[in-house]
């Protein structure tokens, strides 16, 4: 057989770090195989990903040690039998237009401009986005923007496909669908590919191969599916990866349950309309909403309904085409609209999709000690609460880190800590779970419910349903634009056609 990827006892460490990100990785993918990669949030999975596609270059980026080869040859720069697909979908679009951003890669290629545009709308259907080739990337939501990476590489055709969590952005059918797309392009014994993904269950039947690398070091476990689930499935999940048919809260986790009564009215939507420049149609279209304190409300919907449009009202990042947000828990005696970042900030807490929205400060502790300063906590509480979230979301070893050096599952819960740090009185977040593992998630719900609990008012945009069975008190789901089912939340229950039962 031929082999397509050869690591002897290689090993990265990103720049400015003291640890190694990983070390003495012994690793061969042959020409063919479907290999699952699994380990704890910050074990070097994306890392290694990016090294495999050439785009990892020492000195400036980073150290190196080992040796790595894809398709025979010392990795030194992209291959274009190579194709990836980031976590973060952003890093690698780069075209204004959703048909010019899959051509601008073929033409790369020197395909005949008579097969281009075929292909072009080939690719875009078989991941599920049927907008005109004409339409505009910046007017995607973040979960159609990830399909139109997929299909990026999926008009390429590689040989071989490395995916960096390809559906933890997508609604349900939309992530059933890229794994539909991808389970008949893997049908072709030609194509090697390495999947990172949180969701193992729906993918575990994909792969033949499982390796489950170990954080600073290198290959933990290496074998089919079935053996490494069976033998190591429990020490796993307790340290931190997802197994499959294990989800919500791990053994050392609190069940939270929702809340029965709420406090007063934190914010108020009524009508508010939103029609980005250009758009043929309403992003957010006459939304009334109250949020109320000691109240988790999840927004959910299909990708493009307008979840994150609305999140960005809500926190007044965003002023409405029509419509009014008002803040009924103090603050200026200004409209929303026109508070000032120095106000805003006291008083409401946002978490953006993409996590590097939000960085202004080159190491991790500064970060968070911004934000805390910023909302006028005092120096030693906000010392103490800087330290306290770095510990509880395993960051206390990264303090020194530039934050936009961390692995996606990192910067996210930066993200989150940021605006956790304040304790405002409403904390909207974008996706606040994305891209966690086991153990982190747990501490990130514990720390959503604790701040619940405390008598603030907490919304989340999400498509993680463990996430809304577990903290929900209240969800909302959009669907182009329009609420159609403000529904109790219940504990324990999963959400199916739109509603709770």
């Amino acid at each position: 057989m031929t082999t397509v990827v050869s690591a002897r006892g290689w090993g990265w460490r990103h720049a400015g770090r003291r640890g190694w990100a990983l070390r003495g990785l012994d690793l061969r993918i042959e020409e063919g195989e479907r290999v699952l990669l699994l380990g704890p949030s910050g074990a070097g999975k994306s890392t290694l990903l990016q090294a495999l596609a050439g785009l990892l270059r020492p000195p400036e980026a980073g150290d190196v040690e080992g040796e790595l080869s894809v398709h025979g040859r010392p990795v030194t720069g992209p291959d274009a039998r190579s194709g990836i697909v980031f976590q973060d979908p952003s890093t690698s679009l780069v075209m204004s237009r959703v048909g010019d951003e899959i051509a601008f890669g073929l033409e790369n290629r020197a395909v005949p401009t008579g097969l281009i545009w075929p292909r072009v709308r080939e690719s875009l259907d078989a991941v599920g986005l049927a907008y005109p080739l004409s339409w505009s990337v910046e007017h995607l939501s973040g979960g159609e923007q990830q399909r139109l990476a997929v299909a990026d590489v999926l008009a390429v055709a590689p040989r071989l496909w490395l995916l960096d969590e390809p559906t933890s952005n997508l609604d349900p059918p939309g992530a059933a669908l890229v794994r539909s797309t991808l389970a008949h392009l893997l049908g072709d014994r030609s194509i090697t590919a390495v999947v990172v993904e949180h969701r193992v269950d729906e993918l575990v039947g994909l792969v033949d191969r499982v390796v489950v690398l170990e954080a600073g070091g290198g290959v933990r476990h290496d074998g089919p599916p079935d053996e490494v689930f069976s033998r190591h499935g429990a020490t796993l999940r307790a340290s931190g990866v997802w197994v499959p048919g294990v989800r919500g809260p791990g053994p050392g986790a609190h069940r939270r349950e929702p809340t029965r009564s709420t406090g007063p009215p934190v914010l108020e939507a009524e009508a508010v309309t939103v029609r980005y420049p250009a758009a043929t149609t309403e992003a957010v279209s006459a939304v009334d909403l109250q949020v109320t304190a000691s109240q988790a409300t999840a927004v959910v919907g299909p990708n493009g309904s307008g979840k994150s449009t609305l999140a960005l009202c809500l926190a007044s990042l965003l002023v409405p085409t029509s419509g009014e947000v008002r803040f009924c828990a103090g603050g200026p005696r200004v409209p929303y609209a026109r508070w000032p970042p120095r106000e805003l900030v006291r008083h409401v807490g946002f978490v953006f999709q993409n996590p590097e929205h939000q960085f202004v400060a080159a190491s991790v502790e500064a970060e968070l000690t911004i934000g805390a300063t910023r909302a006028g906590v005092g120096t030693g509480p906000g010392r103490r609460r800087v330290g306290e979230l770095m510990e509880r979301l395993a960051l206390s070893h990264l303090a020194a880190a530039n934050p936009f050096t961390l692995s996606g599952g990192e910067k996210r819960r930066l993200s989150v800590a940021t605006a956790l740090v304040a304790r405002p009185e409403l904390l909207v977040a974008d996706e606040p779970t994305f891209g966690q593992d086991a153990r982190t998630w747990d501490e990130l719900v514990e720390l959503l419910a604790e701040a619940r609990d405390d008598g603030r008012a907490v919304l989340f945009v999400t498509h993680d349903e463990e996430l809304v069975g577990v903290l929900a008190d209240r969800v909302v789901r959009l669907e182009h634009g329009r609420v159609v089912s403000p529904v109790p939340g219940a504990v324990g229950q999963v959400l199916s056609a739109g509603d709770r039962r």
